[in-house]
């Protein structure tokens, strides 16, 4: 019986939930995206000068 109480809170709770329209969601979307890009390319480029340091050090290059 505690699951089926269970599930009517979760029911009751969820029609409490406010949630984004498609334009929000859309904009948070690209936002996760673009942000995600740009941190790639910073990792990108400290792995790369890293990686330069390295070689340059190592081997004589």
């Amino acid at each position: 019986m505690k699951l089926f109480k269970f599930f009517g809170s979760v029911k009751k709770e969820m029609k409490l939930v406010v949630w984004p329209t498609f334009k929000e969601n859309k904009r948070d979307t690209w936002t996760v995206i673009v942000t995600s890009l740009i941190y790639a390319a910073f990792l990108a480029l400290i792995d790369w000068g890293m990686l330069s340091l390295l070689q340059h050090f190592l081997m004589g290059k």
